[in-house]
C-alpha cells in the first residue's frame, strides 16, 4: 500500500477505526454508498453518476480505460447524456421513496387501534407521567387510575375529563391515554351507586 501511494502521490492518513469521521471516511461512504432504498448513491444524484474512486485510477478500471480513448468533445457530452436523464432518476428515486414509506405506514397503522369514545363515558387513565411510583407500592405501583368520565369532547382525540367529585379538570388530554372501563359486577354496582348519590346531590341543589 505503501508503494501505491509513492507511485501514485497520495498520502496516507491513519485515525482510530471507532472514530472514522476523523478522517473523512464516514463522510466519504456516505455519499458514494448505494442506498437500498433507492439503489443509487447520493452522490449520482447530485452530479448525473457515481464518484470515481482511487482504487479505480490505481487499478484502471473500464470506465476509467475508455475515457482515455474519449475526445473532449466526445466526454463533455457524455456528461451532458447523463445530466438530462438526472431528471427521470429523481422522479424514479423519490417515487421509491414514497413507496417505501407507504408501505412501512400501511405496516404500522395496521398495529394501531382507532379509539373512540362519547361524553359520559366512563374510562381509565393512565398514571402521568408514566413509569411514576407511588409511595409504599413502589415497581408494583398501579399504571392506570379510575373511575373518570368523559366531559367533553374536543376533538383531534382530545378530551376533558371529570373525576368522581365532579371536578372537571381544565387541562384536556389525549385519548391514547385513556382506555374504556368495563366493570365486573362489583365495579358496576359501585359505579352506579356513586351515580345515584351524584344525582341526588344535584337535585338536592336544585
Amino acid at each position: 500500500m505503501l508503494d501505491m501511494a509513492e507511485t501514485f502521490k497520495f498520502k496516507l492518513l491513519q485515525s482510530t477505526p471507532y472514530y472514522a469521521q476523523a478522517n473523512g471516511q464516514a463522510k466519504s461512504s456516505n455519499k458514494t454508498s448505494k442506498r437500498e432504498a433507492t439503489g443509487m448513491t447520493p452522490y449520482a444524484l447530485t452530479y448525473g453518476h457515481d464518484a470515481i474512486m482511487l482504487i479505480e485510477i490505481a487499478v484502471q478500471s473500464l470506465r476509467i480505460a475508455q475515457q482515455h480513448h474519449m475526445t473532449r468533445k466526445d466526454y463533455f457530452q457524455a456528461m451532458l447524456l447523463e445530466l438530462e436523464g438526472l431528471d427521470a432518476s429523481r422522479i424514479d428515486t423519490l417515487n421509491k421513496l414514497l413507496a417505501g414509506k407507504q408501505a412501512v405506514s400501511k405496516a404500522y397503522n395496521k398495529r394501531v387501534k382507532n379509539k373512540s369514545f362519547e361524553e359520559g363515558e366512563i374510562v381509565w387513565k393512565a398514571v402521568l407521567p408514566l413509569g411514576t411510583h407511588i409511595a409504599g407500592y413502589g415497581k408494583w405501583s398501579p399504571t392506570w387510575e379510575w373511575p373518570f368520565i368523559i366531559k367533553q369532547i374536543l376533538g383531534l382525540g382530545a378530551c376533558r375529563l371529570q373525576d368522581r367529585d365532579g371536578d372537571v379538570h381544565v387541562a384536556p388530554i389525549n385519548g391514547k391515554w385513556l382506555k374504556k372501563f368495563y366493570p365486573t359486577m362489583w365495579d358496576s354496582q359501585a359505579v352506579q351507586t356513586d351515580l345515584g348519590i351524584e344525582r341526588e346531590q344535584n337535585e338536592t341543589t336544585v
